[in-house]
């Protein structure tokens, strides 16, 4: 009997952005990298979208887009992100999106519940929210109308069904455990997880009338992938799904379905090479090894609509044994990590949420009026312009009412609707603290919401949440209650008018577009730009204007900004001013009071982020000269001497260590000699920091001459052949991907020395 495989990737990252800049500053825990969503870019979601296959020989046989054989469904957090961040990982996501629905008809991706809330702790105009905005996204991405959607933590119960139904979402995918019955013929048929035939699709009947399709996955198998290390083998990992497939066609029915469903990053980020393992075990499917042939979760169910009906368990959930629990109660359910410690806590920090939200809620319904024709309706197609930001001119002539005046406070309005929303992600409960990042980002989006409810003319909301967060009270000691978290990690993270002003300044000075009088220097992030008019320089201060616009308004705010630079150059016998030291004090331009703020003041993952933005505007901006020195230094060398072991003061060639590798690499200037002794010295000092830089100034280098198409093969094959003599462990992953998407034929010798077959 043949089996259906389909094999379910979770692709979820919370949001970790900072709410007032819309960007994701530095989570020095995913060092080397700057935050973890590039960290697990790198490891797991890019991976899979260019998954090698090797030969007996470790050559490249194949680079397969996982996404075109797997079912998945990707956060709306987290695509937002990428669209930036990793517009290549996201096409392929698209690609293989599309690829699946012309092949099978239904497209591999699935929705996903907005912002990871726990549906059935939601109530019915905020689990609206999440599934329209949720279903405007995936519009807006993958081009169609979603058929499934994930629910967070697979959370469900009956009047999140109803909900998802009245938006025409058809199915769900549920964990084996959140079976109570099936029925069928009138016959009801308590089950478990371990009698559950998973293997079949079933009908969930609502009370409305309606009616909703859910899959289950395989939990043994599932769980197996996630905590027990079956990726270290692609071949042992076919052979388990091989042998659960076996034991499923025991439980009847014509075309039996094994699901197996996962977190996305238990591919690589969890198990190094995951990925390879799951294109091993898809390429198996691909050839219908051992009678499994590949589908989708929608191509299955259209394939095998439901013939029995299933009641589930209510409220359940995939991560909690007690139902929701976890995200409102002690329950007991946490990561692990320290066995004797309580979530007391949590119910405190729902309590203090709610009352956010209904605050939030309650201002929208006084004030929306005034500046919508629909309030509810311009609310719940908000996320039109969430997923696509240039929709945002069109949005406002369909939805707002009033004067031009009023539409900053318009967007203000649907702003503050939506990071109110974001604070109840569910990581914020997840784990056993509230002293910990995923609290401390929940109330994070929760202070920006009653920031813009206080800049909308609403009443303080903070008062009332401090006061229900006292009740939440850390494991440690030293961190205290929710009110102190609030007070020491939370606050700290707002950036005002003076830390924004603040921050431009000292990335255009870093980039090398220091402000000048009679010229605009403009600094943009996601949610929030900054437009620089300077005045008047001095030795000591810069003085000048300066507009601040939230994303979409189009007054803004302005003021009058004088700022204490920092010191360009270390001199000795001087003053230096630290970049810790740079001070600005601004004036609202109808305000005769002041702010003043100092670079040491920001909170530390602002300035741990200032600090790797400055760095690298820095670098970029010196690139041209570092390398001419390079070149210009190993223009010079000559053949060391019987005696020598190292060259003439050494310690003056390390700043320029990376950028000796790209001369050695192009060899325009040098002989054959001068690369040789050039590549003793590297063999010599080459430190594995250094050797991060020139990886990175290697790979621009060469896929720029890739998208230029201004180098012949033999001349980049050249290039990668003197890299390797003096970076043998060079990884070309990032080039590698490139000449596979344009096409090994075109680069055969380069394809050759980059370790394709």
């Amino acid at each position: 009997m043949a089996v259906s495989l389909c094999i379910h990737g979770h692709f979820y990252q919370p949001p970790r952005e900072d709410p007032w800049l819309g960007a994701v500053l530095a989570e020095n825990s995913a060092a080397p990298m700057l935050n973890w969503n590039e960290r697990i870019l790198r490891e797991s979601y890019a991976p899979l979208a260019f998954a090698r296959r090797l030969d007996a020989e470790g050559h490249i046989t194949d680079i397969l887009n996982c996404y075109e054989w797997i079912s998945f469904n990707a956060g709306p957090t987290l695509l937002k992100w990428m669209r930036e961040a990793a517009p290549k990982t996201l096409e392929r996501m698209r690609r293989g999106d599309a690829n699946s629905l012309a092949r099978w008809g239904h497209g591999n991706a699935l929705a996903q519940v907005y912002h990871h809330v726990i549906m059935p702790l939601a109530d019915a105009e905020d689990r609206a929210l999440e599934i329209r905005w949720a279903i405007a996204d995936f519009r807006h991405w993958f081009g169609r109308e979603p058929e499934g959607m994930w629910l967070s933590e697979c959370a469900v119960d009956t009047p999140t069904l109803e909900s998802l139904a009245e938006q025409g979402i058809r199915f769900v995918l549920l964990a084996p455990r959140q079976a109570r019955a099936v029925v069928q013929n009138g016959q009801r048929t308590p089950v478990t997880e371990m009698s559950l035939n998973i293997g079949e699709s079933y009908k969930i009947a609502l009370p409305s009338g309606a009616s909703v399709t859910a899959l289950f996955y395989h939990g043994r198998l599932s769980q197996s992938i996630a905590f027990e290390g079956l990726l270290r083998n692609g071949e042992n990992f076919w052979q388990r799904i091989a042998s659960e497939a076996g034991a499923l066609t025991a439980c009847g029915g014509a075309s039996p379905l094994l699901t197996i469903a996962t977190d996305g990053e238990t591919y690589g980020h969890h198990f190094t090479f995951g990925e390879m393992a799951l294109a091993y075990a898809l390429a198996q499917g691909h050839a219908h090894r051992d009678g499994l042939r590949l589908t989708n979760l929608t191509s299955f169910i259209a394939a095998n609509p439901p013939i029995r009906e299933v009641e589930l368990h209510e409220p359940s959930s995939w991560s909690c044994a007690h139902g929701i629990e976890r995200w409102r109660g002690n329950c007991g359910c946490s990561d692990g990590g320290h066995p004797g410690w309580n979530q007391i806590w949590r119910g405190p920090l729902r309590k203090a949420l709610d009352i956010m939200r209904a605050g939030v809620k309650k201002h929208f319904a006084d004030v929306a009026k005034d500046c919508f024709a629909d309030p509810a309706g311009a609310l719940m197609a908000y996320g039109e312009v969430l997923a696509d930001p240039d929709k945002s001119e069109g949005f406002a002539a369909r939805w707002f009412s009033g004067p031009p005046a009023c539409h900053d406070k318009a967007w203000k309005l649907l702003s503050m609707q939506e990071q109110s929303l974001a604070a109840f992600a569910s990581c914020a409960w997840f784990f056993d603290d509230i002293a910990r990042i995923e609290p401390e980002n929940g109330l994070t989006f929760a202070l920006r919401a009653t920031d813009l409810v206080l800049e909308s003319g609403g009443p303080d909301l903070k008062p009332a949440m401090l006061e229900a967060l006292r009740a939440a009270v850390s494991n440690d000691p030293e961190a205290g209650s929710g009110e102190d978290v609030f007070t020491k990690e939370v606050l700290p993270r707002r950036n005002d008018a003076a830390t924004l002003c603040l921050l431009a300044w000292v990335l255009e000075e870093a980039a090398g577009r220091r402000p000048e009088p009679g010229r605009t220097s403009r600094c943009d992030w996601p949610e929030v730009s900054v437009e620089l008019y300077p005045e008047k320089n001095g030795d000591d201060c810069q003085t000048g204007s300066a507009l601040i616009r939230a994303r979409h308004e189009t007054t803004g705010s302005r003021y009058a900004f004088h700022i204490r630079p920092y010191s360009k150059c270390h001199v000795p016998g001087r003053p230096f001013r630290p970049l810790s030291e740079t001070e600005i004090r601004i004036r609202h331009e109808h305000s005769q009071s002041e702010n003043t703020r100092r670079v040491a003041e920001l909170s530390a993952p602002l300035r741990d982020y200032l600090v790797s933005c400055s760095l690298e505007q820095w670098e970029e901006f010196h690139r041209p000269e570092l390398l001419g020195v390079a070149a210009h230094a190993a223009s010079l060398a000559r053949p060391w001497s019987e005696a020598q072991r190292d060259l003439t003061r050494p310690g003056y060639w390390f700043g320029i260590i990376p950028y000796l590798v790209v001369e050695c690499m192009y060899g325009n200037i040098l002989s054959d000699e001068q690369r040789r002794q050039v590549e003793v010295f590297l063999s010599l000092h080459f430190s594995k920091r250094a050797k991060a830089l020139a990886t990175t100034l290697v790979e621009n280098a060469v896929i720029t001459a890739l998208e230029n198409g201004d180098k012949s093969d033999d001349t980049l094959a050249t290039w990668a052949r003197r890299v390797r003599h003096v970076m043998p462990d060079m990884d070309w992953w990032h080039v590698q991907n490139v000449i596979w998407e344009r096409g090994l034929s075109r680069y055969p010798l380069l394809a050759k020395e980059l370790g394709f077959r």
